[in-house]
């Protein structure tokens, strides 16, 4: 199984981009656009801006990060800037640049809605008050476990909901521009899947187990 690890702009350090590495697994981190790239083919550092300056443009690539000595990191530079972006992504990793795509990165944006569903949305992490670095450990493989089971029962049973109820939600437009925000689900996937079980529990009827069915990975093509 290939393992790709997504950090968010600002959070890279090279021990952890080593430390990554050191576990089979292949970082993936965005990086702030105020560094340097070494090219390999090129006498000179460059500007990150300078291989992505305007919107639809992109270029990847080896070469070395980071001018400052011992920081320093040989590397592929993933660099794309997508018309309805703001600006650019700037993504460093190990795999070869013909082996992956920035827009690999747009995987992250589950993480946000998996913050609420861990907290206030669903397993309430932030009453727990633990300080044990083991106990905060065994809680979070419990979580996750947990978590993968009630999206595999709740995924099922949404794919199960008959057409009519669902929204019509191509006829619905979103300027971000004003900060509008329209609630496209009543019930989430995630409380869908807990209210499967706890009906299962409560009728002595045998658990649902749900599954899940892999997508492609995501691949842009020019």
């Amino acid at each position: 199984m290939i393992v790709i690890v997504l950090t968010d702009r600002g959070l890279y350090f090279k021990r952890w981009f080593k430390g990554i590495q050191g576990l089979g697994w292949h970082p993936f981190m965005r990086i702030n656009s105020g560094g340097t790239f070494y090219p390999e083919g090129f006498r000179y550092y460059r500007p990150l801006t300078s291989v992505a300056p305007r919107p639809k443009t992109d270029w990847h690539g080896r070469g070395t990060a980071f001018k400052t000595t011992g920081k320093q990191l040989r590397c592929t530079l993933l660099a794309r800037w997508e018309a309805e972006m703001d600006d650019a992504w700037f993504i460093i990793t190990d795999l070869p640049p013909d082996c992956c795509e920035a827009c690999w990165y747009g995987l992250r944006a589950w993480i946000e809605p998996s913050f609420h569903t861990t907290k206030r949305g669903g397993w309430q992490w932030h009453r727990t008050r633990m300080t044990e670095p083991a106990r905060v450990s065994r809680f979070w493989l419990a979580i996750s476990v947990a978590t993968l089971w009630l999206l595999s029962v709740g995924g099922e049973a949404d794919c199960n909901l008959p057409e009519s109820t669902c929204l019509q939600i191509t006829e619905i437009i979103i300027d971000r521009h004003e900060q509008k925000k329209t609630q496209l689900r009543s019930v989430s996937v995630f409380r869908r899947g807990l209210v499967r079980i706890l009906i299962a529990l409560l009728c002595h009827e045998p658990l649902p187990k749900g599954y899940f069915i892999p997508e492609p990975w995501p691949y842009v093509h020019e």
